[in-house]
């Protein structure tokens, strides 16, 4: 066992160590049916012999961090554990085209382990967000062999994070092009790409056009970034290579999806859930109060995959809990068991926004609508929330409510707890003086102090014709929320939040209607929001109880 293997153990948590004397076998080549070779390490405790193995496939590299958890860590509690660079990236073969390649080279790689001794007939695969894209690439196709899946953090297609509720997710493609495109620099390159990562794009989220900024970031046009860009339609074909959505419901090896409530891949995940179930799996689903990048989800994370994979593939199914879904209810700072997702028990409630900028069950009387200015030059920022970087997550959006550009609707304070578990939507009447638009929906909850912590959120981007008019014009639109499980206490407040972006978490619409890619041309929008009979707009909350 080496120290670093010893310390990482004790930060996760992790049962000891059957064997501290791991074998490395560096630089195995792969051979992919185009001819080009991958390189895996394949991690093994010495003297075990056709152990079960776990297949983790990443474009971030087989050593360092990546090396120590999920190779090191693993054979010491005996499994052999075989870590495949992806095409293009740490010295594979080919060209790193996110997502297109992965299904055939991890069925490639399948049939290579097949044929080697060391293997039992056996294996599992692991891993969160990329690395866990490539486990539902291959699922489906990988036969009696795959025992086990563990995916974290991630989702069976990439598309609709890309363009969430239609709006490009900026923050999150730049972030990860710059950092796919300096991961392999090393010495002191490589530490000041790192640290200076945050502050050379903060500039660049403001620049337009956008097929420029990939350049600015990392010294080149970035081919999948452009594409990215340029594929940006509902239903364009060219994604179709890298969504494994239409397959989930044929997995039939057993599935544990853990994921974080302010987690970028967070609805899809749970709509992976929904397939397994809906095809008579039983998956289990385990829900923290994390960010794609939290520490302790990662270590959450660790703990459950080796839980579940001793279960299922060393037989220790008292291992396993007795509840499949697990949840982090937020406020309540307490876990809960369930039966599925979403928990039985919830029921949707209205809570309709009131005249006087109020937030209520009741249903709002006569009342002109709330108007606000939505300048593209000036973007409404994003505090928070669902993004990629260290800012995610919940943070105080007092300051931000403060802008003109936001309205609040706000409840009066609750007389007892309120506990919501399950999607979250926002129905609203708008109007808007422009064709191409986007409205942004945010629930938090309000303190006693007035500190508004943001809970959930979502974007809805508008075209013409889409959705059609109401008779008088206005527009009635439904803003799909991250589904949460938070307790709202008594005393505290509930807000809603309405805007027209979230920048730079979504690229600003610029109102002009020229395609994402190019645009330069900023409108600014003149927007309505409605709350009277005619137009009860509401919050949807799935209340327990």
């Amino acid at each position: 066992m080496t120290v670093a293997s010893r310390v990482l153990s004790r930060l996760l948590q992790l049962p000891p160590a059957d064997t501290h004397d791991v074998i490395v076998e560096r630089d195995l080549e792969v051979p992919m049916p185009d001819g080009v070779k991958l390189l895996a390490d394949r991690y093994a405790p010495r003297g075990g012999t056709r152990l079960p193995t776990l297949l983790v496939r990443s474009p971030y590299g087989r050593r360092g961090f990546f090396g120590l958890q999920f190779g090191r860590l693993f054979a010491e509690r005996g499994f052999q554990a075989l870590i495949q660079s992806a095409r293009g990236t740490f010295g594979s073969g080919g060209q790193l085209d996110p997502f297109r390649n992965e299904g055939t080279d991890g069925l490639a790689t399948i049939e290579w382990m097949k044929r080697q001794d060391w293997f039992s007939g056996e294996f599992a695969t692991v891993g969160p967000s990329y690395l866990g894209f490539v486990q539902w690439a291959l699922a489906r196709e990988a036969g009696p062999a795959l025992k086990a899946m563990v995916a974290h953090e991630t989702a069976s297609q990439f598309r609709d994070q890309t363009y969430a509720g239609g709006a490009y997710s900026l923050d999150t493609t730049l972030s990860w092009v710059h950092l796919v495109r300096t991961q392999e620099k090393t010495g002191l390159g490589a530490i000041l790409a790192r640290l200076g990562a945050a502050r050379k794009l903060k500039p660049l989220f403001r620049h337009l056009p956008l097929n420029e900024v990939d350049a600015l970031a990392v010294g080149e046009r970035v081919p999948f970034f452009q594409d990215w860009l340029e594929h940006d339609a509902v239903g364009d074909p060219w994604w179709n290579p890298a969504d494994f959505s239409g397959s989930v419901a044929e997995v039939t090896a057993p599935v544990h999806l853990i994921g974080g409530w302010y987690d970028i891949f967070l609805p899809w995940q749970v709509n992976d859930y929904a397939a397994l179930r809906q095809a008579g799996r039983n998956p289990y689903l385990t829900i923290g109060p994390w960010t794609h990048v939290a520490p302790e989800g990662m270590a959450a994370a660790a703990r459950e995959s080796l839980l579940w994979l001793e279960a299922h593939l060393k037989g220790k199914r008292h291992l396993l809990r007795e509840a499949p879904v697990r949840l982090f209810v937020m406020g309540a700072n307490t876990w809960r068991d369930f039966s599925e997702w979403p928990p039985p028990g919830a029921r949707p409630r209205r809570w309709h926004l009131q005249p006087g900028r109020g937030l209520s069950p009741a249903m709002p009387g006569a009342s002109e609508p709330d108007r606000y200015r939505y300048d593209p030059a000036d973007p409404t920022p994003t505090v928070g929330g669902a993004l990629l970087t260290n800012e995610a997550g919940p943070r105080d959006n007092w300051q931000l409510e403060s802008r003109p550009d936001i309205l609040t609707y706000t409840s009066a304070p609750l007389d007892e707890d309120l506990e919501v578990i399950g999607p979250v939507r926002a129905e609203l009447f708008v109007r808007s003086s422009l064709a191409h638009t986007d409205f942004f929906a945010r629930l938090c909850d309000v303190d006693g102090s007035g500190r508004s912590i943001n809970i959930c959120d979502g974007l809805l981007r508008l075209v013409p014709g889409r959705p059609a008019p109401e008779p008088d014009g206005t527009l009635r639109i439904t803003v799909e929320l991250w589904p949460t499980a938070h307790r709202f206490l008594e005393g505290h407040r509930l807000r809603l939040q309405v805007s027209s972006g979230a920048h730079p978490r979504f690229a600003r619409n610029t109102g002009s209607g020229e395609p994402l890619a190019t645009a330069k041309t900023l409108v600014p929008a003149d927007q309505s929001v409605f709350h009277d009979p005619a137009h009860p707009s509401a919050l949807l909350l799935p209340v327990m109880g």
